[in-house]
């Protein structure tokens, strides 16, 4: 019989309860946002930090994503890091899996629907216009990658097949190992909490150095723009920067308040900001894809297959290795979760800023958030049901 402590382990918070029911709405409300104000998006994407005339960051979302990730960062015990050895096990088999297995596998299995399976409902001659690859001057008509240089509405763009530019998104997604919901999932399938933070830390730490890396041989290797430095560009802002903040600002508020007051009062207030946050970017992001949703709404099920494959795929490696090597469940359920899920706010924040708001891949990783909610809770309720697999 379970115990009390595990009967309350539950999502408590209204944002957090229905998300999917949140996104559903932001969805609706972005597509209709585009329909009466269609001029809006593009302005919010306008203001954006510009180098060499290319806009690199969008200010608007910019600003939303770190009010998504500061609430992250800030619950970090960073001294957890270092006692994370202790775990074991548990800590290298999911790091081998995030950075090992996982992007690989995810650009396997997108390319092989978007770019054979789905070519033809996507449109195999579809194309789609993306930001010219920071730090580079093209000339009109040069070819870089799969894409060709081409002015669009007086802004130099770089044309690329629809599918590479969703392929983008769902590598995006495939490279960022979750460092925010994942912690309601371990603690809803009754983990080991205490580990689930610890790989939080080091997976935040560890994508300072692979997220850029990784994203830029596996976009090259699709054919795809490769722009170095907005990648690393993109990790200082939308992950070193909360990190730091939410570091220097903990050691702050604690010294000040003390940690009762961080973690009853603070910590509980900034849930909602980091959900309203990402809320507010889904409306830009479909309040600018309204029209190519609405002339194709099966283009989100044509991204929504590979992605779920892929959640299911990592977490049965992830869980039947947590088996094999005789973890406790405790240790297992975060461990396979983990790999599962998705960072989509780094994602999202990544696609806007690497190829636009209005970009194929921007759309992709929207989707990660779509369907992320309830194939977790699946996989949440899947750990419950299979406790009996583990020892202790």
């Amino acid at each position: 019989m379970s115990s009390p402590v595990d009967n309350d382990r539950r999502m408590t918070n209204v944002f957090e309860r229905y998300l999917t029911v949140w996104v559903g709405l932001c969805i609706i409300g972005g597509i209709l946002l585009g329909k009466i104000a269609p001029g809006l998006a593009k302005a919010l994407d306008g203001m954006a930090i510009t180098v060499n005339n290319a806009p690199v960051v969008s200010i608007p979302i910019a600003v939303c994503l770190f009010f998504m990730m500061y609430p992250i960062m800030v619950k970090i015990d960073f001294a957890s890091v270092i006692r994370a050895g202790k775990s074991g096990k548990p800590v290298f088999w999911t790091l081998f899996i995030n950075w090992c297995i996982k992007p690989f596998t995810m650009y396997a299995i997108s390319v092989f629907f978007l770019g054979i399976a789905f070519k033809g409902f996507i449109g195999p001659d579809a194309m789609d216009l993306v930001k010219i690859p920071f730090g580079l001057d093209l000339p009109v008509g040069a070819v870089h990658g799969d894409g060709v240089v081409v002015v669009h509405e007086g802004v130099k763009m770089l044309q690329i097949p629809l599918w590479r530019s969703y392929l983008a998104g769902c590598i995006l997604l495939g490279i960022a190992p979750c460092t925010a919901m994942v912690l309601v999932w371990g603690y809803l399938s009754r983990g080991n909490d205490g580990l689930t933070l610890v790989m939080v830390a080091i997976n935040s730490l560890t994508m300072l150095v692979l997220y850029g890396v990784l994203g830029g041989f596996l976009l090259g290797v699709g054919k795809l723009p490769i722009p170095w430095q907005a990648l690393l560009l993109s990790v200082g802002i939308y992950v070193a920067l909360p990190l730091v903040a939410g570091y220097f600002s903990r050691i702050w508020i604690i010294k000040a308040k003390g940690e009762a007051w961080f973690k009853e009062k603070f910590l509980g207030v900034l849930t909602p900001v980091t959900i309203s946050a990402l809320l507010v970017t889904l409306v830009l992001l479909f309040s600018f894809k309204g029209d190519v949703i609405t002339a194709n709404p099966l283009t989100i099920l044509w991204i929504a297959v590979p992605l779920f494959i892929q959640t299911l795929l990592i977490f049965a490696i992830g869980y039947a290795g947590a088996v094999f090597m005789k973890f406790t469940y405790a240790d297992a359920a975060p461990a396979a979760m983990i790999g599962a899920s998705n960072h989509f706010e780094v994602a999202i924040a990544t696609s806007v800023m690497l190829f636009g708001l209005s970009s194929g891949a921007a759309l992709a990783t929207v989707v990660g958030v779509l369907i992320e909610v309830p194939v977790m809770l699946m996989l949440v309720g899947f750990c419950k049901r299979t406790r009996h697999w583990f020892n202790g």
